[in-house]
């Protein structure tokens, strides 16, 4: 009598499950047209125009290029991912978007978030997989370097695999500041995070940086506004880190800017700007010795 009643609730139980993931996936594109929306209308100011002030201001797109839009499944690449897409939208330059994403050996969970994020925000990624968090994980110095550093080759070899003549990182404003004072306070160098490079191993290559006048608490605003969930950098350093005190984290040379700047600023709230400004208005006649070129030179060779 038991199996004959839910027999009978079956047919009835299909069509409940069928008629909730029909809802479900309403809601979930009700929402990712909310999340376009909000990029189009509430964040307009603050990230698309800041987004679209850098790829004019630095000329980061012509037509015809392919872009590889290399999403770590971060907060900062998912968004640009999205920015790209509204700039393809308005149809002022002809250009091509290839969603690229390196697994370097991102746990289940992790990669699991990602693929669904991408599919949740209608962005069509190709995936490809590496053992770079594999390779790095004994290394004592500079692991971190390390792995960028080989990231960054291995999503240059793939987009030129795919036909692109470009390759988009997510860096932001923040990003810059914070390698302008890192360089001068444990490099000894003064530097910066350049909008755009040629690639030095990969002729024809370039590397371009369109959020670079974005803002990172804009960036958190507009996940915190749409009830977005990204990974955070997923390597087994940042998961070990998870688990220790945030006096260990901190440690981190970029923590350490991050609030050192936050401190100056609460003496000078012009004092980011200033940062950022100061690679852009820099006089040569009052610099002892610089390079260019890889070729040092030094203020006596014109006294």
């Amino acid at each position: 009598m038991e199996f004959h009643v839910n027999n009978k609730n079956e047919p009835i139980n299909k069509t409940n499950n069928l008629h909730n993931k029909l809802s479900a996936g309403k809601r979930e594109e009700h929402m990712a047209e909310s999340i376009e929306q909000s990029i189009r209308k509430k964040f307009h100011k603050q990230i698309f125009s800041r987004f679209a002030k850098a790829i004019k201001d630095y000329e980061l797109i012509k037509n015809g290029d392919r872009i590889a839009v290399c999403i770590s499944g971060g907060k900062d690449s998912m968004l640009m991912a999205k920015l790209f897409q509204e700039i393809q939208r308005h149809k002022r330059m002809e250009f091509e978007l290839m969603f690229l994403t390196m697994d370097p050996g991102y746990n289940k969970e992790n990669r699991r978030m990602i693929e669904h994020n991408a599919n949740f925000l209608n962005i069509d990624l190709t995936i490809f997989e590496s053992n770079i968090f594999e390779a790095v994980y004994d290394i004592e110095k500079s692991p971190c370097y390390l792995c960028a550093r080989m990231r960054r080759g291995h999503l240059y070899n793939k987009a030129k695999e795919l036909g692109c003549n470009k390759i988009a990182l997510g860096h932001h404003y923040d990003d810059v500041i914070e390698t302008i004072l890192m360089g001068m306070l444990y490099g000894g160098q003064i530097q910066t995070m350049m909008p755009k490079l040629h690639s030095t191993n990969f002729p024809g290559m370039e590397l371009i940086r369109p959020m670079y006048f974005i803002r990172e608490e804009d960036i958190v605003h507009w996940q915190n506004y749409n009830e977005l969930q990204f990974i955070q950098c997923a390597c087994r350093f940042t998961e070990t880190y998870a688990s220790r005190k945030e006096e260990d984290v901190s440690a981190s040379k970029r923590m350490e800017i991050k609030h050192l700047i936050a401190e100056m600023k609460q003496v000078n709230p012009f004092v980011e700007s200033n940062i950022f400004k100061s690679v852009e208005n820099v006089n040569l006649s009052t610099v002892i010795a610089y390079k260019e070129n890889g070729i040092r030179h030094h203020f006596l060779e014109n006294y």
